[in-house]
């Protein structure tokens, strides 16, 4: 073997380490309660690390990256027509919608299943 070689292929992570990454690529999008944009960067970060290593992370990081740009752009939406008030509602509805469809999509993929968030607007296929 040569010594200046290609070097070996990063080893492919366990079934359980999958999952456990493909769901930290949801529940990073909290990470926006303390980090400003820190809902779209987080899973943005950890699938452009992790993307490589396994098509459920790869899936599930695209997934969770599109849906978190997806509700920046209903929250721009509803706080432009809070001026309107249908707005205020609004803002509350996608804020509690976006919490509980990130809950169900960490578990989800915690399970080794493909989520598909309702609502979500494919940016990165």
């Amino acid at each position: 073997m040569d010594a200046y070689g290609p070097p070996p292929p990063p080893p492919k992570p366990s079934v359980n380490d999958e999952r456990m990454w493909a769901m930290f690529c949801h529940l990073s999008t909290f990470s926006g309660s303390f980090v400003p944009m820190g809902h779209i960067l987080g899973p943005l970060i950890l699938w452009l690390i992790k993307k490589d290593e396994s098509v459920l992370i790869n899936d599930q990081g695209k997934e969770a990256v599109n849906f978190q740009i997806s509700v920046t752009i209903y929250l721009l939406v509803s706080a432009v027509l809070c001026f309107v008030l249908i707005g205020i509602p609004m803002l509350f509805a996608v804020v509690i919608f976006d919490l509980i469809v990130t809950i169900i999509a960490a578990i989800e993929a915690n399970q080794g299943k493909f989520y598909r968030y309702p609502l979500c607007i494919r940016f990165i296929s």
